[in-house]
């Protein structure tokens, strides 16, 4: 796999001629819906095991091999007439072997919401080793409300996909709910309901285990929702399910705020078969532009998190979904958000050029809108994609978690596929 930047004057013809890959693959390979019009500091992503490099003026096969990830010997011994490494010209064509680098199998989930298109359903799901429907919502009274999940079920399992059930303390027609929360936490009746309800619904619906996401749950109510993750697993496990559950993304045990507080990395660590960690929204809705999962950060929460948590039990969260913000910034505005493919496709339209942050490891572009207003976006590219799953291999995570994929990003699943071997569990 090959991940390359675009440069001023190149079109799809010159990149594929200087790779020695057809065009059409590379436009296939990205869903490219517009091949003829590039966007400089555009990522393409090539999937192919060798590529042919023209040299240029200036270069060396050291050179060479540092950008595409090679060594000098796996070049000389793709390369046998070359004799000497140093004599090197422009113009010559090298072969620069480029295979995959498999660092292992993890297991992969993706949330996804009913609204979710049959072709990106159909798409997704042979990347993924569980999809989430998101969400059966809590009642205060323990019942549940209904999700129109039975078509990503039937599809999931066809492809050897493992369901598992969302339970949120989401108010209806509303957002997270502390109070809500509280109520089903502090009541014995309310938590035996819900997990009657569970069980109902986990074998009505096939589902092949339960994903607990409560969230913003009073600091007070920590140790309730301890003991109801504790009576999921005891009522769950002897049935033959699986429970895992969503944790904010903390830097310490005891980290301040309401959504971090009654969030026990050590206590779910030891009790529950998967954590997801949410590993994004620095940059979100209402905050000053910046990357949504800055690397530097996720890789904080990681530290922390693998202290506390055996990690083949993590699943790191990876955003599929980015932000325009509208400057100056306002305390209060909000973002709107945008897919990987339509950020790119802004950036086209407007003539921007797509900048990369090193430290945040994200893309980011600028742009003028027909107000004269300035907008900032950032999202994810492969090389953002290919930065965040190198942190699975050196903290020995059990894999990742997309929020969500209801929109497709083909090079995320280019990336992902080249690095690691997807578990299947069914």
């Amino acid at each position: 796999m090959v991940i390359y930047t675009v440069r001023q004057g190149d079109s799809i013809y010159s990149i594929g001629r200087r790779l020695g890959v057809p065009p059409q693959k590379i436009i296939d390979d990205n869903m490219l819906q517009n091949p003829e019009q590039l966007v400089v500091g555009q990522v393409l992503v090539v999937a192919v095991d060798q590529i042919r490099h023209t040299v240029a003026p200036g270069e060396s096969l050291f050179g060479i091999a540092r950008r595409y990830g090679a060594t000098v010997a796996q070049i000389l011994e793709a390369n046998p007439d070359i004799t000497n490494p140093a004599a090197i010209y422009p113009g010559q064509s090298v072969v620069v072997p480029v295979p995959d680098r498999k660092l292992g199998s993890i297991d992969v989930n993706g949330y996804a919401f009913p609204s979710i298109s049959q072709s990106t359903l159909r798409n997704t799901l042979p990347h993924l080793t569980f999809i989430s429907p998101f969400s059966y919502q809590v009642r205060a009274n323990g019942s549940l409300v209904p999700l129109n999940d039975a078509a990503i079920i039937e599809a999931a399992r066809a492809q050897r996909v493992a369901p598992l059930m969302v339970i949120t303390n989401i108010l209806e027609g509303g957002s997270f709910d502390s109070e809500l929360a509280s109520a089903v936490l502090n009541s014995e009746q309310a938590v035996s309901a819900v997990l009657d309800n569970v069980v109902q619904t986990i074998q009505s619906k096939n589902y092949t285990g339960l994903d607990i996401d409560f969230e913003y749950i009073y600091p007070s109510d920590r140790e309730a929702y301890n003991r109801f993750v504790q009576r999921a697993v005891d009522r769950l496990h002897p049935l033959g399910y699986t429970v895992t559950t969503a944790l904010a993304p903390k830097i310490s045990a005891d980290q301040r705020g309401l959504l971090y507080e009654a969030h026990d990395y050590a206590f779910h660590g030891a009790t529950v078969d998967h954590i997801i960690l949410m590993t994004y929204e620095w940059g979100y809705t209402y905050s000053p532009p910046r990357a949504v999962a800055p690397v530097n950060l996720v890789e904080e929460v990681l530290q922390y998190a693998v202290t506390e948590i055996p990690s083949r039990k993590i699943l790191m969260g990876i955003p599929n979904y980015g932000y325009n913000w509208t400057l100056p910034f306002v305390q209060g505005s909000a973002a709107r958000t945008i897919s990987h493919t339509a950020a790119v496709n802004l950036a086209l339209r407007e003539g921007a050029q797509i900048m990369f942050d090193t430290e945040a490891q994200s893309p980011f572009f600028n742009y003028f809108d027909e107000q004269g207003r300035e907008h900032e976006v950032w999202f994810e590219d492969a090389r953002s994609i290919e930065a965040k799953l190198m942190l699975v291999d050196r903290h020995n995570l059990g894999g990742v978690s997309y929020w969500t994929v209801n929109s497709f990003f083909p090079q995320n699943w280019l990336v992902l596929e080249s690095m690691y071997n997807v578990n299947k569990v069914m």
